[in-house]
């Protein structure tokens, strides 16, 4: 039995921030889940998907999370309990819907995951979700640890069929990837079946019907007012002249920060975990109780304009200030001395920091910059590509995926992203405004998710570029997941259907489609040089598993590679490929037995054949 389906109420589990998520809408009683995997939010949707197979909770991989999100939503308005988690970004992919579904509303509970990646260890960059619940009217909650994830995330359930809206669960990476001992709950029976009930003047929004929903939103977001002032998730604690307003993990540091400083006597804290709408009344009245206001908050300063004016609304006249010079950033996260520091400084505190570590004896720690892994097939395909197009003034839009680390060198594989599916539709405009060749490169989770369109609209207006499918047969950054070209057979599920890559680029009327086989080196190069010389869309498809999933899959292991004595030291293998199995004793190459796969990509490019299969 999975460990969060657990019925042992009052019990502690470990759990990682994302398995307690996972868990409070277990306890809540979900029974449909949807998502498109992304970090920092994958973990849930693994539990959630390993859940599904023990139990009969139904949990989708669906196409992107537009998709996801319009599933989640016919269920939740057939009277299922229902979640649709994604990071950050993804809620771009999801706001045309996001926005006209709190209009429509939901029968039962709806709650939206919406991991934020403050610092972007993941991402293509770090925006504020807090904004699209206010632009949507929705409401927000934010834990500030990871019990809370679970209540709040619980509780969200019953508060959107309270107010019958979509609620939004705002986390940070800090939240999703700490573990802390949580107290588990009581399951909740899920109700796996519902029943649609037509009334098309509220659900078909048609401009007639939608001028009537917003005005249904707004009294819906006026209830929601109403109860965050009351909301349990919004706590004031302490007293003295000072105050300090803040939210998610930034109340830890906070509540740290005055303990170390001695200034418990001297400060009051608002912790907001419901963020919209913002409690007006309790913010105002902790504004009457203080001289000077520093707002604690990671990202934008989404408070504290809401705070201010509130203050201004109200007649109060104090300082107020969060981000700004000498206070906080709206740059990367927070970390408790930063907040230790602001706080010190803000209340003319007086404080010292502790002295820094005299590391100059100690050795710089070598850096490790991501890499494709050693006998990655997209090393190979980009390789191929390089080979096959030597000589030509190139331009390779690129997009997410593992493939993205392609644009390190030595592969210098490319040269402009800015979201998923992108490199397609960019290839477009790149082949209409320059002479240069475009050599565009997806991967096969992402063609799926929003490449398909792009390709369509290339072929329709006749542009002239190659587009690179890296088919790997997985979501390989995000840990495996599945989409729909995967073979699930081979995973031991069944009930899916496998969606042709090659397929899908035929129908749309791409005329020049070439599959290769990137570790046949030579053969690549010669298809790929074609595809190249082709005159409006070709397509390459690159098939090779991802050597990691493969081994997941139990795939035979190939004897590694060895360098042998006929070297020559010209280096190829390293310069050229730069697979992490290499390193250099000295002066000589060396293959590491242990990290090689034995793809055989280097042995095929080496001058001198001097790699070769080692005997063991």
């Amino acid at each position: 039995m999975h460990k969060l389906l657990t019925d042992d109420p009052g019990a502690k589990l470990l759990l990682l921030g994302n398995e307690a998520i996972a868990r409070g809408a277990v306890e809540a009683g979900v029974a449909f889940a949807t998502t498109y995997p992304g970090t920092p939010s994958s973990e849930i949707s693994l539990n959630l998907f390993q859940i599904s197979k023990q139990s009969d909770f139904y949990f989708e991989y669906s196409t992107n999370e537009k998709v996801a999100l319009e599933v989640a939503a016919g269920a939740a308005n057939a009277g299922v309990r229902t979640m649709c988690m994604m990071k950050h970004v993804g809620v771009n992919v999801a706001a045309d819907p996001l926005m006209t579904l709190a209009y429509v509303g939901v029968k039962a509970g709806l709650v939206i995951l919406s991991a934020d990646d403050p610092a972007m260890f993941s991402s293509q960059n770090e925006q504020d979700n807090r904004y699209y619940a206010k632009m949507a009217g929705l409401p927000m909650l934010e834990p500030s640890t990871v019990q809370e994830a679970l209540e709040m995330v619980r509780d969200a359930f019953d508060l959107s069929e309270a107010l019958q809206e979509p609620v939004i669960v705002r986390t940070t990476t800090r939240i999703n990837h700490s573990s802390a001992f949580v107290q588990l709950g009581t399951l909740r029976q899920r109700k796996t079946q519902g029943a649609f009930k037509k009334d098309p003047l509220n659900y078909v929004t048609v401009p007639a019907v939608s001028r009537k929903l917003h005005i249904k939103l707004l009294a819906n977001l006026a209830k929601a007012a109403e109860i965050t002032e009351k909301s349990q998730f919004n706590q004031p604690t302490g007293k003295g002249p000072w105050g300090i307003i803040c939210n998610g993990v930034s109340f830890n540091y906070v509540r740290d920060a005055v303990d170390e400083l001695k200034i418990a006597d001297n400060v009051r804290i608002l912790r907001i975990g419901m963020s919209n709408p913002m409690p007006a009344g309790l913010i105002a009245d902790f504004l009457r109780g203080c001289e000077k206001i520093l707002v604690v908050e990671e990202g934008e300063p989404f408070m504290e304009e809401a705070v201010k004016a509130i203050a201004q609304s109200n007649g109060l006249i104090l300082p107020i200030q969060g981000k700004g010079d000498k206070l906080f950033s709206r740059l990367y996260e927070f970390d408790p001395a930063m907040v230790r520091s602001v706080i010190a400084a803000y209340f003319s505190i007086d404080y010292t920091p502790p002295a820094k570590l005299d590391l100059a004896a100690v050795p710089a720690i070598p850096a490790r910059p991501p890499n494709l892994c050693a006998g990655c097939s997209h090393r190979a395909t980009f390789y191929a590509i390089k080979k096959a197009a030597e000589g030509l003034d190139t331009i390779y839009p690129t997009d997410i995926g593992c493939y993205t680390l392609g644009f390190l060198p030595p592969l210098n594989m490319g040269d402009f992203l800015i979201c998923m599916g992108s490199s397609v539709s960019s290839a477009c405009g790149f082949s209409r405004a320059t002479q240069q060749k475009v050599i565009a490169f997806i991967g096969d989770s992402t063609f799926f998710h929003s490449g398909i369109t792009g390709l369509v609209n290339a072929v329709y207006n006749n542009h002239n570029f190659t587009l690179v499918i890296l088919d790997n047969g997985t979501t390989a950054m995000t840990g495996h997941q599945p989409h729909p070209g995967v073979d699930m057979p081979a995973l031991n599920m069944q009930g899916y259907n496998r969606i042709s890559i090659e397929a899908i680029v035929r129908a749309v009327g791409v005329q020049h489609i070439t599959v290769v086989q990137p570790f046949k080196v030579k053969k690549s190069i010669a298809a790929i040089k074609e595809a190249l010389e082709y005159k409006g869309v070709s397509v390459i498809i690159s098939q090779e598993i991802c050597t990691l999933y493969a081994r997941s899959l139990k795939a035979p292991k190939q004897r590694p590679f060895k360098v042998s004595e006929r070297c020559k030291n010209h280096r190829d293998c390293i310069n050229e490929l730069a697979c992490p199995a290499f390193y250099l004793d000295g002066q000589r190459v060396c293959i590491d037995a242990n990290a090689c796969v034995g793809c055989a990509v280097c042995a095929q490019i080496c001058p001198e054949n001097a790699i070769v299969r080692s005997k063991v």
